[in-house]
């Protein structure tokens, strides 16, 4: 007769325990926040008063190149490449190699180049993007698309997302095409439009239209991985082998109300603070980032004891998301037909996404809501953090940069390799440099820049990564 009272006393620590949690973490969100722009304003502070000392960089080719290609304005929406794609074919007519550019639509360009290896198969796709986020000059400090230099540091969009990492893989492509040796496999460079909007007429049209490009490709390398860093070092590489799923929702009832009421009960029963499941290759991850979180380090070398234990609370909202399938719901907005909703779901990679649409349809069914489906994708395989390319990958990495290296994956976004995945091509997402928090928020922010001394690396880390591969290593 007593286990109610039980019951109901743990479910208010419970809820206690939450309480506390989400003040902390409502804490250390501001503090952070405050950090940045401290941060931001000592970084200033440091330029005016001439005590920041950059770092000496000379003006590469690679730098050059970078400079010119961001300049090179590709904002999308409204979404226009073909000049980014006849730069890029410049280069590669310079040095002697042909490139053919595809249209899927008037002047949404992607541009391809292939260097054929001594046999066929296991051939290496180095993807990226041409299309950049929009940029606002009215809000940057310097012109979005000038690509001033600074103080060692580029400024201009795309600087980090993803001109930087084509440059980084187009040197390297020249790199094996003027060896003056044939590689032992294909290495593909192929820059694509519409990325930024979901790849409609980039990606996704080239699989559909154009899949002879893809003829002998095994593995491909793209945007996506994380540098981890703590006062300015890096403590871990990531790479990325896949992504939650995204599933696009509209919600539409007679008023707001049953909206918000949809919108409250969201986060708490959809993954809120208790895990769905914990991925093998989430597991790992957690264990190998554990040495560098300081605070929850015991809480991610062992995952399983700690949600055992009832910790798991204690986790930052990115890490529990890896474990768990979210829902989110914009603010509601009404007109003469009543008031409607977008909402989105992120799902653990193999989940079953019709089965998580009906469990939300159900609960907004019975607050009398409407529920469409906007878009939904197929589950998207995991890539291998087993094969031959990864492990070239996390060798190269570990040695630039001497510090552990293993797979991720993404928990709120994703990128043009989910295409290739689903053709059972192995993908890896990489950050060839690194980028620390402060520049990781520019990215479709305010004043993009990247580090010159560290994008001269990440170069090198390509040419190294992708070496290995035409060397058949």
């Amino acid at each position: 007769m007593t286990q109610p009272v039980d019951d109901a006393a743990r479910r208010r620590r419970h809820r206690n325990e939450r309480i506390v949690a989400v003040a902390g973490v409502s804490l250390l969100i501001a503090a952070l926040i405050a950090f940045i722009r401290w941060n931001a304003n000592e970084e200033e502070r440091f330029h005016r008063e001439k005590t920041y000392i950059p770092p000496k960089v000379a003006m590469t080719p690679a730098i050059r190149a970078l400079q010119e290609y961001v300049r090179i304005d590709t904002s999308n929406p409204p979404g226009n490449e073909i000049a980014g794609a006849k730069f890029l074919a410049n280069v590669l007519a310079r040095n002697g190699i042909r490139s053919e550019i595809i249209e899927s639509a008037p002047g949404r360009a992607s541009l391809y180049a292939r260097v054929r290896g001594r046999r066929p198969g296991e051939g290496l796709l180095l993807l990226s993007h041409i299309d950049v986020m929009p940029a606002d000059p009215k809000v940057w400090k310097r012109p979005p698309f000038r690509a001033d230099i600074e103080l060692a540091t580029l400024y201009g969009r795309g600087a980090i997302d993803m001109k930087s990492i084509a440059i980084c893989q187009l040197a390297a492509f020249i790199g094996v095409a003027r060896s003056g040796r044939q590689p032992e496999r294909d290495i593909v460079f192929l820059a694509v439009a519409d990325e930024e909007t979901g790849g409609a007429l980039g990606m996704h049209w080239l699989v559909e239209h154009r899949p002879d490009l893809l003829d002998g490709i095994r593995y491909a390398i793209g945007e996506g991985g994380v540098t981890e860093m703590i006062a300015d070092r890096p403590t871990y590489f990531a790479i990325e082998i896949g992504a939650k799923q995204y599933v696009r929702l509209l919600f539409e009832a007679d008023s707001m109300e049953p909206l918000l009421k949809l919108r409250r009960m969201m986060e708490p029963d959809f993954g809120g603070w208790e895990p769905e499941r914990i991925l093998p290759e989430v597991r790992k991850y957690f264990r190998e980032l554990a040495p560098s979180r300081r605070m929850i380090r015991e809480e991610l070398s062992d995952i399983d004891t700690t949600i055992a234990h009832g910790r798991f609370w204690r986790l930052l909202k990115p890490y529990r998301d890896l474990t768990q399938n979210n829902v989110w719901i914009h603010w509601p907005q009404t007109d003469d037909h009543g008031a409607s909703a977008r909402g989105y779901m992120l799902l653990l990679p193999d989940e079953d996404p019709l089965v998580r649409i009906a469990w939300v349809r159900r609960k907004a069914e019975a607050l009398g809501i409407r529920t469409r489906v906007v878009t939904v994708e197929p589950r998207t395989p995991l890539s291998s953090p087993e094969s031959p390319m990864f492990r070239i990958i996390v060798n190269a990495a570990s040695r630039e940069y001497r510090v552990p290296a293993g797979a991720m994956i993404l928990h709120r976004s994703s990128n043009d390799l989910r295409y290739l995945r689903r053709l059972g091509i192995d993908c890896y997402g990489i950050s060839p440099y690194l980028v620390d928090a402060f520049q990781t928020a520019t990215i479709h922010g305010v004043d993009e820049q990247i580090r010159l001394d560290r994008f001269e690396r990440g170069v090198e880390l390509t040419r190294k990564i992708v070496g290995r591969w035409a060397a058949g290593e």
